[in-house]
């Protein structure tokens, strides 16, 4: 068998002199020319924590690919840091880079011909744009987290990235001065790795892991551990049994794969995030998966982790007590995974799972089947006439399932902030953020600023906010976002006044106005199409390409 099967075009081609000159000139060898070429992409930069590391990681994977008598080539391509651009129109571009990411790993391994493709990642659209880069390729692949932060601490308190929201919050309130403010601040992120909790990051490193994705304890090693060095060096020979035996991600991600995966994020508490990335992972996949499969896995599925946001834990703690493995050995056990599903490794789950050490005993973190958090996965599909294109909620059950109460409207998330800020929000009021869909925002930016004013306001347990646009996994509350159409497109959201009584149900998956169809249809003829924020550049581009929250905000398909 053909082990340099795309390589070849250019190593071996006697026409191709100019191509062999070039890799010659990096150092290349004749003996070289017979390998297989390994792109290995980094989303390294120095602007994020989550990033920092990730271009010294690339270069130990490299080491390992090398000892594997493969080439390794590292290349690099952007991130976005949502942490920093929360709440800023920053945050406008963040989803965007996924697909940024997708298009330029798949250009680089496509023009270069590499063989196979590592994927070096941290920060949160890193991972499914990767990914969805590898499923397009199909060629021998296996991404690479970076690992979670160390957590802070501050007066014998944990600390993570949303306690600094929170603590905005709490100042706002009048709760916090000025100095404890900024010492939480200050301690909130100690060094390199992505948000502490079960946040979009580890949320999508997890099921990434339980897809099969990537190696066993990927996704729960620490950014600075011995571990996650020695995960790194072990890349290369998996990756060198994968181009051996021409495992493609296409003989991994299947249905029922993907499947596992969510149920993880529904043990996990993890980001609703999940459900918009992996409505784009199974499209690149060419495999049929909807909001509709979300639900029944969320039905059937428990929520067991006491992690942050809605808990107590971080991701560091869930490490220290068994990692992902554990957990996932757990499931099988439990009969909650399809244990045949083949892997990175070259062996189905079930067989790696056979190889790990179970939960630690004594551990608090992972509750018992027979001690749910909450007996049904905490992430809802809702549908009814604001959404009737579907809506993502993220209910733990500590916030309750039934919220009713008047509208209180903002059309950006600056101005909800601006009005949280000055006390205008009342206890028993739904907020209603909009004209922050994918084309509206544009770029669907994520909504923790306000959800953590809110919190840190002390109004958490007695408002409820929806959007068209999305929530950080960091969010926690009673909060509805992907809202199906969007503002920008005419969609009901669009339509509600301030007063109006809003309904979210999370036992009969509803969200509703109370306002009659007569009324709503008065208010769509008075309805203005807004002009786009975008005229030009990468978010008009996305403006006009871009799905729906409900289809994954995919822009390939036209």
């Amino acid at each position: 068998m053909e082990y340099n099967k795309f390589s070849k075009a250019v190593t071996q081609d006697p026409t191709q002199p100019a191509a062999q000159a070039m890799l010659h000139a990096i150092g290349l060898t004749d003996e070289d020319f017979k390998k297989p070429l390994v792109g290995i992409a980094s989303t390294g930069y120095e602007g994020n924590p989550c990033n920092m590391h990730l271009n010294d990681l690339s270069v130990d994977i490299k080491n390992g690919v090398q000892s594997s008598n493969l080439v390794g080539l590292i290349f690099n391509t952007i991130g976005v840091s949502d942490g920093i651009s929360m709440g800023t129109p920053g945050m406008r571009f963040s989803l965007p880079s996924r697909d940024v990411i997708a298009d330029s790993m798949e250009t680089v391994v496509q023009a270069m011909s590499y063989d196979a493709l590592v994927t070096v990642v941290g920060c949160d659209k890193n991972m499914p744009g990767a990914l969805m880069a590898m499923l397009r390729l199909d060629r021998p692949s296996i991404l690479v987290y970076g690992g979670t932060i160390a957590p802070g601490c501050h007066k014998d308190k944990k600390l993570d990235v949303v306690s600094a929201f929170e603590a905005w919050g709490e100042k706002v309130a009048g709760t916090m001065d000025e100095s404890e403010f900024k010492q939480v601040v200050k301690k909130a992120c100690p060094g390199a790795g992505a948000c502490g909790g079960m946040y979009t990051a580890n949320t999508m490193a997890s099921a990434i892991e339980a897809l099969g994705m990537a190696l066993p304890y990927n996704s729960s090693n620490p950014a600075i551990s011995s571990n996650k060095k020695e995960e790194c060096e072990k890349v290369g020979a998996a990756l060198r049994h994968l181009i051996e035996n021409d495992i493609k991600p296409s003989d991994i991600v299947t249905k029922k794969s993907l499947e596992n995966a969510i149920r993880l994020v529904a043990v996990l508490g993890g980001s609703t995030n999940a459900v918009l990335h992996f409505l784009a992972i199974a499209k690149a996949a060419q495999i049929e998966f909807t909001l509709d499969d979300f639900q029944k896995l969320m039905d059937i599925t428990p929520f067991l982790a006491d992690l942050k946001p809605s808990g107590k834990y971080l991701m560091e703690d869930l490490h220290n007590v068994g990692g992902v493995p554990a957990v996932l050995k757990f499931m099988l056990a439990e009969g909650m995974l399809h244990g045949d599903c083949l892997t990175v490794t070259g062996k189905t789950l079930a067989e790696n799972l056979n190889e790990v050490e179970g939960l630690k005993e004594g551990q608090d973190l992972i509750h018992p089947v027979s001690n749910p958090i909450k007996e049904s996965g905490h992430i809802r599909v809702l549908k009814g006439n604001i959404a009737s294109g579907g809506s993502v909620a993220k209910i733990t059950g500590k916030e309750g399932f039934l919220f009713k109460g008047p509208a209180r409207v903002y059309n950006s998330e600056y101005d909800a902030n601006d009005g949280i800020g000055k006390g205008e929000v009342q206890k028993g009021e739904v907020i209603v953020i909009r004209y922050e869909g994918p084309k509206g925002g544009p770029g669907m930016p994520e909504m923790l600023k306000p959800t953590a004013a809110i919190m840190g306001a002390g109004l958490g347990k007695d408002v409820a906010l929806i959007t068209d646009g999305r929530f950080s996994g960091g969010t926690h509350g009673f909060v509805v976002g992907h809202i199906v159409p969007e503002a920008q497109t005419g969609g009901a959201i669009g339509l509600i006044e301030n007063g109006d009584i809003i309904e979210i149900n999370a036992e009969t998956n509803t969200l509703n106005v109370l306002v009659s169809d007569e009324e709503l249809a008065s208010r769509k003829e008075n309805w203005i199409e807004p002009e786009y924020k975008f005229q030009r550049g990468v978010l008009y581009k996305y403006i006009k390409n871009v799905s729906s929250a409900s289809e994954g905000c995919v822009t390939d398909e036209f």
